[in-house]
């Protein structure tokens, strides 16, 4: 007796339970897909953004925050020069004028390899403070006698710890070789200055911690992409109208050709 065929079974085929899963799936797949493929064709987006702040160097990619460092370098040097020669000469206790002398030993030393360091890079740099170095400049000069070595302490203390944390980020991140060896005697400089500024006895630590939770430093630049080729904005300008500012200046910033651009 032959065997009766079975019945087809309903349901089978694309149209079957597992069939609407799966091209659920795959349509929300491409759902997914499609605005990633339409992002990433857009300029001024996601890598294209980095890839325009890098640019390739003899000595390794130079990234925007190492840019950034290095002109932070040479405004550290172009204020708090002056302030330690004006300590050596205002402070009332020895620890205040050592401090001083540290000061201008240390950024004396740095302003060096910071310029050093622009010239191989083609970097542009200040040759006068920004407006907050000017007007911490300002505050010290009208002080006198113990509040002069409170507040020469206090405000470089504060100074030297808002870049004590840039000099570890780009310790840290850096792929530039000259930015590397700057950032390692930048730490090795700061750190000793931290050091004997609080050996002044002077630092308010709790005003301190409260200054560095409630301030965040600014970016010095936003270009995205390194300078043409460099003009020496002219020699240094003397931070008026401290006394200080003309006994002990910085040499001016030299030019140089720019960095190969990179992509």
């Amino acid at each position: 007796m032959r065997p009766r065929p079975r019945p087809p079974v309903k349901g089978r085929g694309i149209f079957t339970g597992t069939g609407v899963i799966i091209a659920g799936l795959t349509a929300t797949l491409v759902a997914l897909l499609i605005p990633i493929w339409s992002y990433a064709d857009r300029s001024g987006t996601g890598l294209s953004v980095l890839n325009a702040e890098t640019v390739t160097t003899p000595y390794g990619p130079l990234s925007a925050l190492d840019r950034e460092f290095v002109t932070k370098v040479r405004l550290a040097g172009l204020w708090e020069l002056p302030a330690g020669q004006q300590a050596q000469q205002k402070g009332t206790t020895q620890a205040v004028r050592t401090a001083g002398q540290h000061l201008v030993e240390g950024h004396t030393f740095l302003d060096a390899r910071v310029r050093d360091v622009a010239s191989k890079l083609g970097l542009a740099l200040p040759n006068e403070p920004n407006e907050q170095q000017k007007q911490w400049l300002a505050t010290l000069d009208q002080a006198q006698g113990v509040d002069y070595d409170r507040q020469f302490a206090n405000i470089l203390r504060l100074a030297h710890g808002r870049v004590f944390s840039v000099v570890a980020e780009v310790r840290a991140s850096t792929q530039n070789s000259l930015v590397r060896a700057l950032a390692d005697d930048a730490n090795s400089t700061v750190l000793d200055h931290i050091k004997i500024l609080e050996a002044t006895g002077y630092v308010d630590f709790g005003a301190l911690a409260r200054d560095m939770a409630m301030s965040s430093t600014p970016p010095i630049t936003n270009s995205p992409a390194p300078p043409g080729p460099t003009t020496d904005p002219g020699p240094v300008v003397p931070v008026t109208p401290s006394p200080y500012a003309t006994t002990f200046t910085l040499p001016p910033a030299a030019s140089s050709p720019p960095p190969v651009p990179g992509s």
